[in-house]
């Protein structure tokens, strides 16, 4: 059994569980974490979701992650496009809660899917990190040629949904329009197995290098 969330975010199909971390020392900002496909058993509990959102709450953000509707106890039915109206959501409470903090936004699998195509619309966001990007899955990744925000894509070699031939062909779109950086770890399939210190890590030099060159 799971454990459960320790709050409930308010919405229009009734609410979604979350689970929000604060980090020891002073916010440098907050963060939000989406979890990967409903349909293939993501919840806020993946631990690729919960070493991605390590790594950004020990960079000193805030950091928020979230189940879905239709997965534990949020309330709804897995729709496919409108759980980017959760993703919206969850950013609401965070604008909210913590008016004026900038967001960083990151996603694993599908919730990478749906949480780049929120987050480079939203102004609240300023940054970005696709976790197993899954371009193979997805063929329409082409909406990122428009960012202008700072992404991060953390890939293995070895990804069942997401050759890293498509994601070099997806960066060299992206890359010259904003700041983009691809790690890549060899070996490694799509759920990071045996990297997942690593994952933690990358997520969080980057993000502390992007917060250094805000302050």
């Amino acid at each position: 059994m799971y454990p459960k969330g320790n709050l409930f975010i308010p919405v229009s199909h009734g609410q979604l569980e979350a689970i929000l971390k604060e980090p020891a020392g002073e916010a440098k900002g907050v963060a939000l974490v989406c979890h990967p496909h409903p349909l293939g058993g993501g919840t806020m509990h993946n631990k690729v979701v919960y070493r991605a959102a390590a790594g950004l709450l020990d960079a000193g953000l805030i950091t928020l992650r979230f189940n879905f509707r239709g997965v534990g106890a949020s309330t709804g039915t897995h729709e496919g496009d409108e759980e980017r109206q959760d993703v919206r959501a969850a950013l609401d409470y965070l604008t909210e809660n913590y008016p004026d903090q900038p967001i960083t936004l990151a996603g694993f699998s599908f919730g990478s899917r749906m949480g780049t195509e929120v987050g480079m619309a939203d102004e609240r966001v300023v940054r970005l990190i696709s976790i197993g990007t899954p371009v193979d899955k997805y063929k329409d990744f082409d909406y990122l040629e428009n960012l202008r925000k700072p992404i991060l894509f953390v890939h293995g070699d070895e990804d069942e949904f997401g050759s890293v031939e498509s994601l070099n062909a997806l960066v060299a779109k992206v890359s010259p329009n904003t700041d983009t950086k691809l790690i890549v770890f060899e070996n490694c399939g799509h759920f990071f197995d045996n990297h997942l210190t690593q994952l933690k890590d990358a997520i969080h030099d980057w993000t502390l290098e992007k917060i250094a060159e805000v302050f």
